[in-house]
Parts: structure tokens; sequence; C-alpha cells
């Protein structure tokens, strides 16, 4: 360890910071568990240093930094990406108070994600902490009650920073679904970051050290609410792996109880990938993929007629491969 710090510049350090994007279901929205360090006016995401002497591994200090910081312990992680590109034209990362003495403006930061789901939103009792809609930070990702209002402010905002440039316009179309193109919902990261790029995202100006542009309350609201550091471009990251990894792994299970009906995990799966889905559509997907199993039992706190209770067939994951859900979409 003492021959890789020799070999650092003189000028500045190596910082390796960890986050971590805690995902729920809370009534009928996907959360994200968020702190707000002391003397800060953002929120953030659980994360910290790792100190190569005192963690054994990337993962559990990134456990223990979300105990330390939430008292909430996590289940199902896996890691989701690592930033370290020089000059990136993204959110800069930064430790603040939490990378270990004195910074210098050399210093690379490089940030290792990891997504958690969690079965249940619980309580965290830790006073800095919340559990928050992730839509509160990109509310134009929600379109379960159809294309959402926010996106009108925002596409009149990326045709005035087009400004007749095709590349740009064309860009921008593709993204935001601008013209009558379809809309991706995967592609989240991709659109926070030519809000940055636009520089219509707060994090753009805090980063190139200039003033903030006062946006109109509706457009600032319609973006979104900014984060520390770089955390809601690890966010966006996060929220894109989510939504494609539905289709392919059974990760929605993760965020369900042990005993759940069909349509709690609809609710569930739409809330995450952000699009209303046929009912009966999706329950003869989830037939034919044999991924679920009825209790016989009824649950009688649905607020109507009583629904039948599942459960994940867990045990088929050592037995065969087992491939994501169907997302048949809604149609008007």
């Amino acid at each position: 360890m003492s021959a890789f710090r020799d070999s650092l510049p003189s000028e500045g350090r190596v910082v390796i910071g960890l986050s971590a994007v805690v995902v729920a279901i809370q009534g009928y929205n996907a959360v994200v568990l968020t702190v707000r360090p002391p003397g800060a006016n953002l929120e953030g995401l659980p994360f910290g240093p790792f100190d190569p002497l005192g963690h054994r591994t990337f993962e559990l200090a990134m456990r223990a930094f979300v105990t330390e910081q939430t008292r909430f312990t996590l289940g199902y992680v896996e890691q989701l990406y690592t930033f370290g590109d020089k000059g990136r034209d993204a959110p800069l990362a930064d430790m603040g108070d939490r990378g270990g003495g004195e910074r210098s403006a050399h210093d690379r930061v490089i940030s290792v994600g990891y997504l958690a789901l969690a079965a249940a939103a619980v309580d965290t009792h830790a006073p800095a902490s919340q559990w928050r809609p992730w839509t509160r930070f990109f509310p134009y990702e929600d379109w379960r009650d159809g294309r959402p209002a926010a996106l009108s402010l925002i596409e009149v905002a990326l045709r005035r920073w087009a400004d007749g440039d095709a590349q740009r316009l064309g860009r921008a179309r593709l993204l935001f679904a601008l013209d009558g193109a379809p809309w991706n919902e995967e592609r989240v990261l991709e659109r926070y970051e030519l809000l940055y790029e636009a520089g219509l995202a707060r994090e753009t100006s805090r980063d190139r050290g200039e003033a903030a542009t006062a946006l109109p309350a509706p457009l600032a609201a319609a973006l979104g609410e900014p984060m520390l550091s770089d955390h809601r471009r690890i966010l966006a990251t996060a929220v894109s792996r989510l939504r494609g990894k539905l289709k392919y792994r059974p990760v929605a299970f993760e965020l369900m109880p042990e005993a759940f009906t069909l349509s709690a995990l609809q609710r569930a799966v739409e809330a995450i990938a952000g699009v209303p889905l046929h009912k009966q559509n999706f329950r003869r997907a989830l037939e034919r993929a044999d991924l679920v199993e009825g209790l016989g039992r009824m649950d009688a706190d649905t607020g109507g007629r009583p629904a039948e209770l599942y459960r994940f067939r867990r045990e088929i994951l050592g037995a065969r491969p087992v491939s994501g859900l169907s997302l048949p979409l809604l149609r008007d």
C-alpha cells in the first residue's frame, strides 16, 4: 500500500467514494433512501470514503455506511457502476468532509455505486435520513398517468438550448419523446446527462463554479431537485439499471414481502418502470413464466374485494434459467 501511495502525484490523491441507492416500494411509489449530512443544504445517498486499511471490501464498507447513517440494514445488493473518468462531463464527485484530511483541487474521486433492494421502506429512525419518491428528483420519468406535464416545460427549454442545431434537437427528440418519438423508460441516465449538458440541471452551475441561473419555478420543479455531489447521476444510473433488469431477471420480487397480491406486484413494477401495464396481459405473462404460486388464502386489507395472496417461487432460481417480467404496456 505504501508503494501505491508513493506512486501518486504529490499534489493529489485518489479517493474512492462508495454510494448506495437503496430502493423500496412505499404505497404507489418507488422510494429511495436519502441522507442529509450536517451542514448540507441538499439531500444525497448514503455514502462515505473507502479506507483501504480499515475496510476489508467495498461492499462491507458500503453496508456499514448505510447502517451508520440511516440505521437501516441492507439485504439484496449488487455493484452498480464505477464513475472515474477524468474530466467527465457529468456532476463532479465530492466526499465533502468524509474524505479524510485536507482536500486538494487535484484529488481524483472515484465513485463506486451500489444498488440495494428492500422488501419494505422500514422507518429508519435516523433524523437525517428519509425515504423519498425518486420522482422527486426525476418528475418527468413517471408516465403512469400519461405523458407528464413536466415534459412540456422541459421541451421548451431544450428547444431553446438546441437553437436550431440538428444534432442537439435530434438527441432531445430521441431521449424526451418529442415530436411523437417513442418513450424509452430505460434511458434515465442519458436524459439526465443531456439536461446537465444543457445547463438545465442545477448541478451544472455548481460544478462549473458559476452563479446558478434563476429558472421559473414551474420549470425548476419539472426538472427535479438536485442532490449532493454526483448522487443524482448515480441515482439515474440505478433507475436505468433496475428498469432494464426487470425484463431479464426476477428482481421485482426482491421488493415484495413474502406474501403479496398480484395487484400489489403490478403496482410495484409500474412504480419502477414508470409506465402503466395491461392487467390481464401482465397476469397471463406471470402464469406462463410460472414465477408465482397461490397460497390459498385471501388478503382482506385490499380496501375492496378480497384478493388471493401469492408467493415468489424462489426455489426455481437454482433449478432453471429464470427470466424477468413481461411489461405489456397499457395503450390508450
